[in-house]
């Protein structure tokens, strides 16, 4: 075998080893970790208080993005902060393995103002999914707590959470039809 051959080898067989995941995570480990987490948004992601969102089957992507947005700051929500800024990675792929494996859950809504939202979802569903299950690095809406959803997209429209698209989208709704849309969504 000469040197060019050995050299091709030993290439491949290292861009294989490098292609590893260094650690895989660990919803076992999400599980344990989560009890940080079970006072707001419940031992398995099921909130029971609409002040803070559901995670049961929240999209791994989403989770992971927002954590290290409040471990930089760039959402601000104090208790989030402190507790994501002492999240290592390790932490962060563990619990949101775990919160992403959760069966969903259902908040529920109005069911007038559900069938009203149901017809202005449209634009949502494109990036959120078909069924509003999310997708990627666009959360679930799906079984969300309303009055959640409606705090959302109320700080999406002032400003104070940022995502261009997201602002762009509330600039043209009213309150009401927030409150349909978020209604419609925690039905699912």
């Amino acid at each position: 075998m000469n040197s060019l051959q050995q050299s091709l080898i030993l290439s491949f067989f290292l861009s294989a080893f490098l292609a590893l995941p260094v650690s895989a995570a660990d919803i076992k480990a999400g599980e344990q970790k989560a009890n940080h987490c079970a006072s707001c948004h419940g031992q398995k992601g099921d909130s029971g208080n609409a002040q803070w969102p559901n995670l049961a089957a929240q999209q791994t992507t989403y989770l992971v993005n927002q954590l290290a947005a409040f471990k930089a700051g760039n959402r601000v929500n104090p208790i989030m902060q402190s507790m994501a800024g002492h999240l290592t990675d390790e932490d962060v792929n563990d619990l949101t393995a775990y919160f992403s494996s959760q069966p969903p859950v259902k908040a529920g809504g109005d069911p007038a103002l559900a069938k009203s939202g149901e017809s202005k979802a449209g634009m949502c569903l494109g990036c959120h999914g078909n069924k509003a299950q999310g997708n990627g690095q666009f959360p679930r809406l799906a079984g969300q707590h309303p009055e959640y959803l409606v705090q959302q997209l109320k700080a999406f429209k002032e400003g104070s959470r940022k995502s261009g698209p997201m602002q762009a989208i509330t600039a043209n709704l009213s309150e009401a039809d927030f409150k349909a849309l978020a209604a419609y969504f925690g039905s699912l």
